[in-house]
């Protein structure tokens, strides 16, 4: 079986993760598959790219019938593998949007936070479960969960495996917004609206806004107004800026 499946829709990268009978547990040839996506598609200039999974589940979390006889060295090369391949999607060229369709729990929860908004379904279920099958979080969960909504909040979700529904999930700043229709339609949706803007503006307000963990406010603000500077390089900018005082639309390009 494919355990992703890929599809390009007005230029927006569709991922769909394939396990469905196994609630889309994350295995290594899963880990493997979309590792090599995300690189194919890393300069493929796309708007904006979607991650989901078929059937009733996001991601479950990894797969427990590979993990369960791995050794410490054996467990700590997954957690790397994933962790690599996460990275990938988190430092995607385009914006990403996690369409969350029902479980996503452990690996499945780390999976989506790597992008760069989160959409809940109605029956999305968040969590970081793994100290209760006597582990912990290996794909990121420790690190990011503390960034997205501070560092009490994803101590007590972590230590006592507890799992969140839509609703808590968008209170606690984990997801952005709860759809009350199908999620995958509200990202391509979402996805839309940004493609519809500069593509060069949009990638650069992503890797401006990536840089705020790692630079302090003065290092943030002076790379803001490096990439500002950028933009009135591009024909998009003088494009832009030319729709507006005619009062049409612009037809960007990426240049």
């Amino acid at each position: 079986m494919t355990v992703i499946l890929t599809e390009i829709k007005d230029n927006i990268g569709i991922v769909r993760l394939n396990r469905p009978k196994a609630l889309n547990a994350i295995n290594g040839a899963m880990v493997s598959a979309l590792e090599q996506v995300l690189i194919e598609w890393q300069d493929a200039g796309l708007s904006a790219l979607i991650l989901t999974g078929e059937g009733r589940a996001f991601a479950a979390g990894a797969d427990i019938s590979q993990m369960s006889t791995y050794t410490a060295a054996e467990a700590e090369l997954f957690a790397s593998r994933g962790q690599r391949a996460l990275r990938c999607l988190e430092h995607f060229s385009a914006p990403t949007i996690a369409a969350v369709n029902g479980f996503a729990l452990g690996g499945g929860c780390e999976l989506a936070m790597c992008c760069d908004i989160i959409l809940a379904g109605e029956k999305a279920l968040f969590g970081q479960p793994e100290v209760k099958l006597g582990v912990i979080p290996g794909f990121g969960g420790t690190q990011r969960l503390v960034r997205r909504v501070g560092r009490q909040r994803a101590f007590e979700l972590m230590v006592t495996g507890r799992n969140v529904k839509s609703d808590e999930a968008v209170a606690m700043g984990l997801a952005m917004e709860k759809s009350e229709g199908p999620v995958l339609d509200a990202a391509l949706t979402l996805a839309g609206r940004i493609a519809a803007n500069g593509p060069v503006a949009v990638r650069l307000v992503k890797r401006t806004v990536d840089a705020t963990d790692r630079l302090d406010i003065d290092s943030g603000l002076a790379l803001e107004a490096s990439n500002f500077g950028l933009c009135f390089a591009t024909a998009d900018q003088t494009e832009g800026m030319t729709a507006f005082l005619e009062k049409r639309s612009a037809n960007f390009t990426g240049a």
